[in-house]
């Protein structure tokens, strides 16, 4: 596909900041965990994503996000030309890059990228309830579990920000959004928050780019929108911002 005509600053002095959502992720075969009626795969997402559903009945949590691991070691499940096209360009980059994505799953850090900040938390790891230590997930995770740091059966909940508790690295990410001079939202509804609002901390002369398969209710915050699939879009753009 041929690369949008517009101008990038020079790329040394430049900060980009990097927002990904399930559009990216879906690419590879993701399944998005909500469909049409609200249900997170057939579970009422208060059973499966909120403190109050973990209490109630920690054995479904664990089973659910089980099933959401072994989806992820499946052969056919690998990162995108899209995640790939961002691991190199932050290799390559001379500038200072940030990857925010609202992705649990582990395809960004497959495909290279390092400077990555999972706001949602991460689907292969842990946390204490207690300590608030957090931990690979090593075999069966499940209420007989016991967690090392603090020695109790029980305490280890999957590192997945539920609903009603805050995204994590918000303060890295706004003090990254309001110094940046490009702002990329790759494959995002624009309608789950606080991210959809990342648009609206970007400097008033920077350059916001919106790249997904159709227009979000925020796109008109953009500068630019580029529409059609990641694995085609990303590698276009962001090769092209390398020479």
């Amino acid at each position: 596909m041929g690369v949008p005509q517009f101008n990038f600053k020079p790329l040394s002095d430049s900060k980009v900041v990097v927002l990904t959502g399930a559009g990216i992720s879906q690419e590879s075969g993701i399944k998005t965990f909500r469909d049409s009626n609200g249900l997170w795969e057939e579970h009422a997402i208060e059973d499966v994503a909120s403190p109050e559903g973990f209490a109630r009945n920690p054995d479904l949590v664990y089973r659910f996000y089980r099933a959401r691991r072994q989806q992820l070691q499946e052969d056919s499940i690998a990162p995108n030309q899209a995640h790939k096209a961002l691991a190199i360009f932050e290799r390559k980059f001379k500038g200072e890059f940030l990857l925010v994505t609202q992705n649990i799953d582990d395809l960004h850090l497959r495909a290279g990228s390092k400077n990555l900040l999972p706001m949602h938390g991460e689907l292969n790891q842990m946390r204490c309830q207690a300590s608030e230590e957090i931990f690979s997930v090593v075999g069966d995770l499940n209420a007989s579990t016991i967690c090392s740091c603090c020695g109790e059966r029980g305490n280890l909940r999957p590192h997945i920000v539920w609903f009603g508790e805050m995204p994590l690295y918000l303060t890295e990410i706004f003090q990254a959004l309001r110094k940046c001079d490009y702002f990329f939202s790759i494959g995002t509804s624009g309608q789950v928050h606080p991210a959809a609002s990342f648009v609206a901390e970007v400097p008033y002369d920077a350059v916001r780019i919106e790249l997904n398969m159709e227009q979000t209710p925020v796109s008109s915050m953009f500068n630019h929108g580029i529409y059609g699939r990641a694995g085609e879009i990303v590698p276009a753009i962001f090769d092209h911002a390398l020479v």
